[in-house]
């Protein structure tokens, strides 16, 4: 574990829901920051698990507004705020995020109007959102930490991103949801850790209650076991985690067999709370 910068996996699940896999969510922790990328479904209680603050991370990058990286946005803003946050949380993403945010406060009308009028008072304003719609490039530089956004290609989504996130002493590159990306070579480059989405390729064959188009889907919207070794032998990151696992029954052991076909280096399967 590095010093200064550390990765923490909050969620290493996907859409369907897994007692021990939550939504995805990757937490990368500089000092006292906390710098979180996605927000899904229980993100809020696994930063409670990791012991990392529950009343607002410093900033919030999302990837892309499918619904398993974002169903954790109102309890990452609501309940922060309950738990004390003052200040708006700053969250960085695609355009169409201002809107998400916009409605999701308008939802809880109710509870804001009753947690800033009412008996259980709260900051005024402490639930608001400071809501940067992005575009490739250097998103954030403050305090020694710089986030670079870079384009991914996740099927018919008109944008997605991935993130790479300079530290001191350390940098961490994100890939979101991609087929493998040419993009994501070039914005890894040199990176000390790499995490990446995975499912495994030999298990892509549709069963009797799925689409014939599965195997189409995966490989538009999605990097296989083999690609991901493929692309980390490429980069020759110092540290490979596997994250937002689709394992059609697939073990730890078979995923990381499949990238070690091509990557020689340090790798592992990410697992919710693991701290690297």
């Amino acid at each position: 574990m590095h010093d200064s910068t550390v990765v923490v996996l909050l969620g290493t699940g996907n859409p369907r829901p897994e007692a021990d896999a939550s939504g995805p969510a990757t937490a990368v922790v500089v000092g006292a920051r906390v710098f979180l990328v996605d927000a899904g479904p229980g993100v809020e209680r696994r930063l409670a698990a990791a012991h990392l603050p529950i009343d607002g991370v410093t900033a919030l990058f999302i990837t892309h507004l499918h619904s398993d990286h974002t169903l954790g946005l109102p309890d990452l803003i609501f309940t922060s705020w309950v738990m004390g946050r003052k200040q708006p949380l700053a969250a960085y993403g695609p355009h169409g995020l201002q809107n998400m945010t916009d409605h999701l406060v308008a939802a809880w009308a109710q509870d804001i109007e009753v947690r800033t009028n009412g008996l259980e008072k709260r900051t005024p304003g402490g639930y608001r959102v400071d809501v940067h719609e992005i575009r490739p490039g250097v998103v954030y530089d403050s305090g020694g930490v710089r986030v670079t956004a870079f384009v991914v290609e996740h099927g018919t989504w008109r944008e997605a991103y991935g993130y790479r996130i300079d530290a001191p002493g350390r940098s961490v590159v994100i890939s979101g949801d991609t087929k493998p990306s040419e993009n994501l070579v070039r914005a890894a480059a040199g990176a000390d850790v790499l995490v990446h989405e995975v499912y495994p390729e030999p298990r892509t064959a549709p069963n009797p209650t799925e689409s014939a188009t599965w195997p189409t889907y995966m490989r538009d919207f999605h990097t296989s076991d083999v690609e991901v070794g493929q692309l980390a032998a490429r980069l020759q990151p110092k540290l490979l985690i596997l994250t937002h696992i689709i394992r059609r029954g697939a073990t730890d052991e078979e995923l990381l067999a499949n990238v070690r076909k091509s990557f020689g280096g340090r790798a592992v399967v990410g697992h919710d709370l693991d701290r690297y």
